[in-house]
């Protein structure tokens, strides 16, 4: 990613910390709408869920900018994850609903070049997560 590219991402999220909580309500309304099959995956409390993705986010796109600290511990995410029974093929669904929530939550906000850097930001991040989980990066 672009020195340019990680400034909008880092500069768009940083204008969804006062609404964070509703950011991660809309997410996963539209997650388990678009992917139903996700939604036994999760349980308990989706309020503390909610604020666990928001931090983890905040986490990765904070460290964008210094990715020898961030893609180690994305892979252990990642390992973590499949122990609660995600595959390669829910990345699809979890990248699509988070850039559909990005660009209600943004809204005119949203630009091309905004969404371009988030996708481009998704893909690197997802492609080594699928690495360290599953020795192989194309969702299936």
């Amino acid at each position: 990613m672009t020195p340019q590219a990680i400034a909008l991402v880092q500069q768009s999220f940083a204008r969804l910390t006062p609404i964070s909580d509703e950011t991660a309500t809309l997410f996963y309304e539209r997650l388990f709408a678009t992917a139903p099959e996700l939604r036994p995956l999760f349980h308990g409390d989706m309020r503390r869920q909610g604020k666990k993705l928001m931090s983890t986010l905040n986490v990765v796109v904070t460290g964008l900018t210094d990715l020898t600290t961030i893609l180690p511990a994305t892979g252990r995410l990642a390992r973590l994850h499949v122990a609660y029974g995600v595959s390669a093929a829910h990345y699809t669904p979890f990248g699509a609903a988070l850039l559909w929530t990005l660009e209600r939550e943004l809204g005119a906000e949203w630009t091309p070049e905004l969404a371009a850097a988030w996708r481009d930001a998704y893909a690197m991040l997802s492609e080594t997560m699928l690495a360290a989980a599953y020795g192989d990066t194309t969702p299936s």
